[in-house]
């Protein structure tokens, strides 16, 4: 059995994916710790209301980010994760956080990698004129959201579509291709060969909907 800890800052919408998926599928594995940075944040509510062990890091108690960081490993560790998966936790990591869990640690970023990385993905995509927008789910490097990528989600940008009801449908699709991902990381599935992620034995590592449905 598998230790997976789940770093959030807020609502943790794929967090309740990857623990509900954990849950009905039966993986081999369990959400040992769901952590945030922000006593605030729902998802820890909702973790808790699963029986997850919650705990809150708050950054703005240590005086620099290394601390923080060595701190919050510390936490981590208590968990012995075998995985460690960032949902919408807002932090920005630093080099020597994201090499003591290099190959053990991926994120969900809300574009097509390596396309729009950093922050207000939806409506750059949409300044930019995009005819597919989506979600990657990508190992964590030093390099800010540029590790090699697991899985995929692509969609049509609709003309009707602004900055909130295409964060809504990508939002969807992440909560679909994020379980994928993990499962396929804590059944030992993934091997990066020359920086591009392997699935083995193979499945599908893009996920497709075209208009409002699945293609």
């Amino acid at each position: 059995m598998k230790n997976i800890v789940i770093l959030i800052s807020g609502v943790g919408s794929n967090m309740e994916a990857i623990a509900r998926a954990c849950e009905t599928e039966r993986w081999p594995a369990r959400i040992a710790a769901v952590i945030s940075n922000r006593a605030e944040a729902g998802g820890l509510a909702t973790a808790a209301a699963r029986g997850i062990p919650v705990a809150v890091l708050s950054h703005r108690d240590h005086a620099t980010r290394e601390a923080f960081d060595a701190a919050l490993a510390d936490l981590i560790d208590g968990y012995a994760p075998d995985l460690v998966v960032l949902a919408g936790f807002m932090r920005i990591l630093t080099p020597g956080f994201v090499e003591r869990y290099a190959g053990r640690m991926i994120n969900i970023h809300p574009s097509l990698l390596p396309g729009f990385p950093g922050l207000h993905t939806h409506a750059r995509a949409l300044e930019a004129g995009v005819k597919v927008h989506g979600a990657s789910v990508h190992f964590v490097t030093p390099e800010l959201d540029h590790g090699p990528i697991v899985i995929q989600g692509a969609l049509d940008v609709l003309p009707s579509d602004t900055e909130e009801s295409l964060a809504g449908r990508v939002l969807a699709l992440e909560h679909r291709i994020y379980p994928r991902a993990v499962r396929w990381a804590i059944e030992d599935r993934l091997q990066v060969v020359a920086g591009v992620v392997q699935v083995t034995p193979p499945e599908p590592q893009l996920l497709v909907m075209a208009g409002e449905g699945a293609a």
